[in-house]
């Protein structure tokens, strides 16, 4: 329960900002998005599980890929990012888009619902990845897909570390545990795939998505952008003085400016997308 909450302590403030950027979050990470339907094989008219979705995406996206005669469901720990959610599939006319809230270790759905599962930069802050990967495999249909997206090392993200090199060098950051619901949890090449193995997915595969995460954004409104993201972030700036906010504004600024372009912030991104399938006979699997 700690760590459940610990979870719901770390986003529900966020959650009106990424409501807010819902359209410059989808376009930064649309890269991934298409990465998740690749590995889950999802196209036409199917039942789509987004677990950790968020303001909602991206099950959103999913819904239009499904279309009318598909469903698609986002589960998420944090009311106000499902609430947010709930809204933009109402102003989008999205009839096919349903969300609720709920952790990925207890999904309130039926054995055998779902025709893929996908998780884009959720599993990172499950409390229980293993029991998590469990519950997929458990509302999954027998030889259906599961995908799920988490970030490679930090040095191959600057559009994580541009910022907390700075930041940290003005406020004391000390590492994570081992195991810590952080952004880099599964960045090792093989950890996640591991841990599907141990839950009883059926041949898991790990491939690496290098991309770009694009932000049409002056270098100042990017900065605004990932403050409002992250109550962590907020967190850590608010224990420093006010002199030494703007300097450390002025280092982050200079920065992103590294990443600046004609049309806005790029950053070369590499992310991991691990995959595999749910036993044809997964009752013998587990017996």
């Amino acid at each position: 329960m700690q760590r459940e909450q610990e979870v719901i302590d770390r986003w529900a403030g966020s959650a009106p900002y990424w409501d807010k950027h819902r359209e410059i979050i989808g376009h930064m990470f649309a890269p991934v998005t298409g990465a998740l339907v690749e590995g889950g094989k999802i196209g036409g008219p199917q039942s789509v599980l987004d677990i950790g979705t968020g303001q909602g995406e991206p099950a959103l996206t999913l819904a239009s890929l499904v279309g009318p005669t598909g469903k698609v469901f986002g589960v998420d720990p944090i009311p106000e990012m499902v609430a947010a959610a709930r809204r933009e599939a109402t102003r989008l006319s999205l009839g096919n888009a349903q969300f609720d809230v709920a952790f990925a270790d207890r999904l309130p759905f039926p054995d055998d619902t779902f025709d893929a599962v996908v998780s884009r930069f959720g599993v990172m802050f499950f409390p229980s990845a293993v029991a998590a990967c469990r519950e997929m495999l458990r509302v999954l249909k027998p030889e259906q897909k599961l995908a799920l997206a988490v970030w490679h090392f930090a040095e191959r993200n600057p559009f994580h570390t541009s910022l907390s090199r700075v930041v940290n060098s003005y406020v004391d950051s000390p590492p994570p545990a081992p195991d810590a619901l952080e952004v880099f949890r599964f960045a090792t090449p093989g950890k996640l795939r591991a841990i599907l193995r141990e839950a009883g997915v059926t041949s898991p595969t790990e491939r690496l998505l290098q991309f770009t995460i694009h932000a049409p954004l002056s270098v100042e409104d990017y900065w605004a952008l990932r403050l409002e993201m992250s109550d962590k972030l907020r967190e850590k700036i608010a224990t420093l003085s006010e002199q030494k906010r703007a300097e450390l504004t002025r280092h982050v600024l200079d920065s992103i400016r590294e990443y600046s372009t004609s049309d806005g912030i790029s950053f070369p991104a590499e992310v991991l997308i691990v995959s595999g399938a749910k036993s044809r006979f997964p009752e013998l699997q587990r017996g």
